[in-house]
């Protein structure tokens, strides 16, 4: 059963009352006229769907015309109840504006228990036309409508807001004082409203006024874990801190590495050790390896030319991964200027370096001619200590110029995906490049983000760059099941919602946490540098599909100039490079290019730390603290400015956070208030 609301005409589309597992509507792709439409494009328009019987509605899925159309949702909400008057949200999303299906997932369930349904509410919000009235040209719901499972869900849903409604009865209650109907309607129920600690913590405060109590019981919740919940739900707040290395007294030379772009750096977590190798200083390719010592704050050169130990020569947008494990670091392709190339210097060299030893190993005088990559760079290389294996994806092909391979110029190659087996020193094509968009095609790029999750076996790739296209779609591999998923095409997600699009952005990854942190980086495009002079952090929930951003600041030095930008945080560039540390749970990030136009070749050689943090218990406990003392303050203030007074120098002022410009304004204006009240300001006036 169908029932239009608001602006929607009557249906123009066949309508078969069938089964819920069956289709409600007849999918007609290629009828322009097979569809609902609404007479204008403003909110609120609704459409009611009707079911035969109350069911578990799992999913909708939304049929197109066969070509895109300005009418298609771009938003829209979908609503779930036993009844019209009484909904959940059960979904807030958007349509691709093509021909394809898409099916969505509803929410079904609350504290693990599935709800039933008998109405399914689809709330239009925005068209893809700006000015055109909305339409839906198909709809199917599938979920299960078995009365031996919806009828368990039917009573315990019943139970369960019946609950509620008694709960809002007992907090009204409470909040009015009337206490004889609050404890006859508990008596007889049953029904907690809350946690019994809120509910002693109610007894103290509201109706005792004892602030001690209160004091002592928040620090026993605090310290028996209650707050645990609370705050891993709190949103990271960032705290970046430059790093100044100890000098070390030598023969003169440089004690830490140098201005550099395009290098490359790991991390030994074990040992809390940073490795640094090659770059470019924006004349030459860098062959130095450093090592920095977190413990010790301090650099140190393992080489000054690799090369002349055996080593891979000077190089810049080549890529490093470390095996924890083993102590081996490995390093893979580097960039070529066109006017040196030649058919030996287009060979793909591979090498591997043991920490224990000091030693460089050649693995390969040519990867390509071993069945692994052609000379690349800007690729993306990731380690699997456990399988003891290497893959890596994408980056751009270097060729001859006027050479048989070189005779597309005008249309880049890009490597696939490839694995490498340590211990058998083999090389394995997994994906080619691919233009198709077939479930398990994977489109190679340059300088995009790949992280391995050790736990769950996935590479995840996301952004880079294809000829002149920006890439923002994100897509995982099952390196155990050689399986392609689609996490995000690209298109669904609005802007704003996903880190910017690019290649220029760094990633990690915490297996533990279930988190990839992205950092967005400087725009290589010099028509939009000026406009994007910015950084952002993006932290994305692996378990909940879903991107948060930590932080945007978009406030350019010129704009701040009372206030140096790089005192705070390092100014926004490309070029650079941040590993983590999944220990310890702290960023470093070293060098880079800044894209001053004015200095071409500048390059950065600043080192920060970054630290995401949420609130510890300490500053929850503080906070409580202050909140407590705060309106034991206004109390006195009322009966006893004197006494209020004293109490605001030696207790209150304790508790207040001055680095939070809010709580100091608050206690300034407080104070200031108080003054008056007790005559002290008068008598100075």
């Amino acid at each position: 059963e169908v029932s239009s609301k608001y602006n929607f005409p009557s249906p123009k589309c066949n309508i078969l009352k069938k089964s819920f597992k069956k289709n409600i509507l007849v999918d007609k792709p290629n009828d322009q006229s097979s569809r609902w439409s609404s007479e204008s494009n403003y909110p609120p328009q609704y459409l009611i769907l009707k079911l035969e019987r109350p069911a578990i509605v799992q999913s909708i899925t939304f049929g197109k015309y066969e070509k895109t159309h300005v009418c298609n949702l771009k938003k829209f909400k979908v609503f779930g109840g036993m009844n019209e008057e009484n909904m959940t949200d059960l979904l807030s999303s958007g349509l691709k504006n093509d021909y394809n299906k898409e099916t969505f997932t509803l929410k079904h369930k609350i504290d693990e228990q599935m709800f039933p349904c008998r109405f399914i509410k689809i709330v239009p919000l925005l068209s893809w036309g700006p000015s055109f009235n909305f339409s839906i040209w198909y709809v199917e719901l599938n979920g299960i409508d078995d009365p031996d499972v919806v009828q368990p869900c039917l009573n315990w849903y019943s139970k369960y807001r019946e609950q509620e409604a008694i709960r809002l009865c007992l907090k009204h209650f409470r909040q009015h004082n009337y206490t004889e109907a609050f404890e006859s309607l508990q008596k007889k129920t049953k029904i907690a409203l809350e946690h019994p600690m809120l509910t002693d913590l109610h007894d103290k405060l509201v109706l005792k006024g004892d602030f001690d109590a209160c004091e002592e019981l928040i620090e026993k919740a605090v310290n028996d874990g209650l707050f645990n919940q609370y705050i891993s739900q709190q949103e990271y707040k960032p705290r970046w801190g430059q790093i100044i290395p100890k000098s070390t007294k030598g023969d003169g030379e440089d004690s830490r590495p140098g201005m550099r772009g395009g290098h490359q750096m790991v991390i030994d977590v074990q040992t809390e050790t940073v490795y640094l190798f090659g770059g470019w200083d924006g004349t030459q390719d860098l062959a130095d390896f450093w090592a920095y010592s977190v413990k010790e704050n301090q650099w140190t050169c393992i080489s000054r030319d690799t090369e002349k130990e055996n080593g891979p020569s000077a190089r810049s947008c080549h890529k490093m991964c470390i095996d924890i494990q083993r102590r081996q670091i490995y390093t893979l392709g580097r960039y070529l200027d066109s006017s040196v190339r030649n058919s030996k210097s287009l060979k793909s060299d591979f090498y591997r370096y043991d920490i224990d030893t000091n030693t460089w190993m050649l693995l390969s005088e040519d990867t390509a001619a071993d069945g692994g990559p052609k000379l690349v760079f800007d690729h993306q290389m990731c380690m699997d200590s456990e399988k003891h294996m290497i893959y890596t994806f994408g980056g751009r092909i270097l060729t001859c110029n006027g050479s048989v391979d070189d005779s597309r110029a005008s249309e880049p190659q890009f490597s696939g995906l490839f694995a490498f087996d340590c211990q058998c020193q083999t090389w394995k094509l997994l994906r080619e490049d691919s233009c198709n968009a077939g479930p398990e095609d994977i489109q190679s790029r340059i300088g995009h983000c790949m992280l391995f999750h050790s736990k769950n076996r996935c590479l995840y790739v996301f952004g880079g760059q294809r000829s002149k296209t920006y890439l923002n779609d994100f897509f995982s591999y099952d390196v155990d099941s050689d399986h392609v998923d689609i996490i995000s095409d690209g298109t669904k997600k609005d802007s704003g919602m996903v880190p910017m699009t690019g290649f220029t952005q760094r990633a990690t990854i915490d297996p533990e946490l279930n988190e990839i942190h992205v950092l967005s980086g400087l725009s290589k495009d010099k028509e939009k540098r000026e406009e994007n002079v910015r950084n952002s952090f993006w932290i994305y929930d692996i378990v909940r599909n879903s991107w948060s951003c930590v932080y945007k600041n978009d406030q350019a030095a010129k704009d701040n100039p009372s206030k140096s930008l790089q005192e705070e945080e390092p100014c926004p560039r490309f070029a650079h490079q941040l590993v983590y540390d999944e220990l310890h749970k702290v960023h470093y990030l070293f060098g880079g290019n800044p894209g001053k136009s004015c200095s071409p070749k500048m390059r950065l050689d600043d080192f920060w730390s970054l630290k995401l943090c949420r609130p510890s218990k300490e500053y929850l406990l503080r906070h409580c603290k202050y909140l407590i003392r705060k309106h034991r303050f206004e109390e006195k203030a009322q009966t006893d400015p004197l006494s209020a007074l004293k109490y605001l120098q030696n207790d209150l002022f304790v508790t207040v956070d001055h680095s939070d410009p809010e709580e100091t304004k608050e206690v300034r204006v407080k104070t200031t208030s108080l003054f008056f009240k007790t005559g002290f300001l008068k008598q100075i006036v």
